[in-house]
C-alpha cells in the first residue's frame, strides 16, 4: 500500500494537484488497495487516476474473488477495521463499484474534489 501512496502522489504533484487533494486521495488509495488485499484473494490489484474536470477519479481494480460487494458499514467503537468505506465516502463527492472491463473482477472507484496549484 505504501508504494501505490507513493506512486499516486508523485503522478498527483506532477499534474499540479494541491495538497490538500493529494492527502485525500493517497488516504483513499489506502483504504481501496487494504480492503481489495484483505477482502478478495486477488492476485493482482491495480490503480488508475483520472482528471475529468474538477473531479480526480481513483479506480482500485482487484479480481474479485468474494461473494460480497464492498459496502460501507458502522463499526463498533472497539473494533480495529470496518471505517474505511465510511472515510472514502467522506473524502468523495461520489464512489461505487462495477465490473472491471473483462467481466471477472471488479473496480472500486471514487470521484475527489481537487484544485490546481498555481504555476
Amino acid at each position: 500500500m505504501a508504494e501505490a501512496r507513493r506512486r499516486v502522489l508523485a503522478r498527483l504533484r506532477e499534474w499540479g494537484i494541491d495538497e490538500v487533494a493529494c492527502d485525500d486521495a493517497q488516504l483513499v488509495v489506502s483504504e481501496l488497495f487494504t480492503n481489495a488485499v484483505r477482502h478478495t484473494d486477488s492476485d493482482k490489484v491495480s490503480c488508475q487516476l483520472r482528471l475529468s474536470g474538477a473531479h480526480l477519479r481513483i479506480e482500485v481494480a482487484d479480481q474479485g474473488h468474494t461473494s460480497t460487494e464492498p459496502r460501507a458499514r458502522c463499526s463498533g467503537a472497539d473494533e480495529e477495521s470496518g471505517r474505511g468505506l465510511l472515510l472514502v465516502g467522506a473524502l468523495s463527492k461520489a464512489w461505487g463499484v462495477r465490473p472491471d472491463d473483462d467481466g471477472r473482477g471488479r473496480v472500486v472507484w471514487a470521484d475527489l474534489p481537487h484544485g490546481r496549484l498555481p504555476l
